[in-house]
């Protein structure tokens, strides 16, 4: 094991000869991040043995060697834990891994044969790979540095339609009886911010994705700590002009939203996401339309607001150094196993008109972004059922439950919705168990598009 120092040193030389590559794995709660990284990292082992990775020109070409895990940079971010994820899928009968709680980190050294010519036929060449996983409720509070808390609550007032409405209840008609005012009394502020973050995590667990501060729903270290302990007001318009009384509710409730912005997600963001040289945004399409409209336009705010938190733009020698910036991106709708093969380009094209207004703002910046539909572990084969002279496709796969089920999940729109489709669609996306693995390679569906699109110009 390099010393620090060394292994600093190394990591310089490595991003100036670009060989080193970091990639940030970003996507929402139940968007699959755990499931991708534990896939991504399973086909790399497995490169020029039994995986499948035809789409992937380095592997297809015999070029890709395989891949092993090294120590990462930063030793006091917890690994990735890839070994208890395969653990939970070749169990009998399997299981998925459980979703990671908290920052990790995995490094891979990947090793090539480059294609240019004049080289010695039998030089390999190594690229370093750090792949970085985020919780997705973290992820939400990075559009909170836009705002101050007068803006931030309006934002979360608007944002109530009628069916998360029902999700805060109780803490609406607590929190009616508020006074901006009156002096601050702590437990009714813990209180109150616990019927918020029960509200929160209600709404999470019906779908919702637009849904802050995340660190409620995933405290971590801060839990019962006054910081988490703030919460939006109603009717700050209304509230007479001037600086509130230092110990009134208001000014109480404005100071913890600032010191959560300063203390928590701004090093947050500085200490992790000013550092990423390419990115892939996972994405549950499917869950948020199975849900209903108002969860899927949800899922459209909590996405757009999102990437407009990340650094997108060209690399030079400097910035690849000192201030890394995004210079490629992908975004994937996620369980592409759950819909029939011939879904699949629609999946895409819906993918494409939710996030229609931040890819227009990539696009003009020049950032080559691609969009995709996968399945980082396919759970489901595609079958074809007759039935009076009629051909029909269907999905084949094990419930959680243990029951097999043969199906067909619905028809995917191929642009957004019309209010009417919400009326008239019949979607049965059920939650399929993983398949049989026996220790080797994992199924998948075109996690090698993925990996073509996010590293395939580095292994030429």
């Amino acid at each position: 094991m390099r010393p620090p120092l060394a292994r600093d040193v190394q990591d310089l030389l490595e991003r100036g000869r670009d060989r080193q590559l970091r990639l940030a794995v970003t996507g929402l709660s139940r968007a699959g991040k755990t499931a991708f990284l534990t896939s991504l990292v399973n086909q790399l082992r497995h490169a020029g043995l039994e995986a499948r990775l035809d789409l992937l020109p380095a592997a297809r070409e015999g070029r890709l060697l395989g891949a092993r895990r090294v120590d990462q940079g930063d030793l006091s971010v917890p690994r990735f834990p890839y070994d208890p994820a395969m653990a939970a899928l070749t169990e009998t009968p399997p299981r998925w891994p459980e979703p990671t709680r908290g920052i990790s980190e995995l490094r891979l050294l990947i090793r090539y044969r480059p294609t240019r010519r004049g080289l010695l036929g039998g030089e390999t060449r190594q690229l370093t790979l750090d792949l970085f996983d985020y919780p997705g409720e973290w992820l939400l509070d990075l559009p909170l540095l836009g705002h101050d808390y007068a803006s931030w609550s309006r934002a979360q007032w608007q944002g109530l339609g009628p069916a998360r409405r029902e999700h805060f209840a109780d803490w609406l008609a607590a929190v009616s009886t508020l006074d901006p005012a009156a002096p601050a009394d702590e437990a009714q502020l813990a209180a109150l911010a616990e019927r918020y973050a029960e509200g929160l995590r209600s709404a999470r667990e019906a779908g919702f994705a637009d849904l802050q501060p995340g660190r409620f729903l995933l405290p971590g270290d801060l839990e019962g700590a006054p910081v988490l302990q703030f919460f939006p007001l109603p009717g700050l318009e209304a509230q007479p002009a001037g600086r509130p009384a230092p110990e009134s509710n208001l000014a109480t409730l404005t100071r913890r939203f600032r010191h959560y912005q300063q203390r928590v997600v701004k090093p947050f963001y500085r200490e992790h996401f000013r550092r990423f040289d390419r990115q892939i945004v996972l994405v549950d399409l499917l869950g948020a339309l199975a849900a209903g409209p108002e969860r899927f336009d949800d899922l459209a705010r909590a996405l757009g607001t999102l990437m407009q938190s990340f650094d997108y733009g060209k690399r030079s020698l400097l910035n690849r150094l000192f201030a890394p910036r995004i210079d490629r991106l992908a975004i994937a709708a996620t369980k592409a196993d759950h819909v029939t093969p011939e879904q699949h380009p629609r999946l895409i094209g819906l993918l494409e008109a939710l996030l229609a207004e931040p890819l227009k703002e990539l696009r003009f910046a020049d950032v080559p972004v691609k969009a995709l539909s996968l399945a980082a572990i396919r759970a489901t084969e595609a079958r074809t059922v007759n039935a009076e002279g009629t051909t029909s496709p269907a999905l084949r796969g094990t419930l959680l439950g243990g029951e097999e089920a043969l199906l067909f999940p619905g028809e995917v729109p191929e642009r957004l919705p019309a209010r009417d489709f919400w009326r008239r669609q019949g979607f049965d996306f059920p939650a399929f168990r993983p398949p049989p693995i026996d220790g080797g390679v994992l199924p998948h569906i075109r996690l090698d598009a993925a990996l073509e699109w996010l590293l395939g110009d580095k292994l030429t």
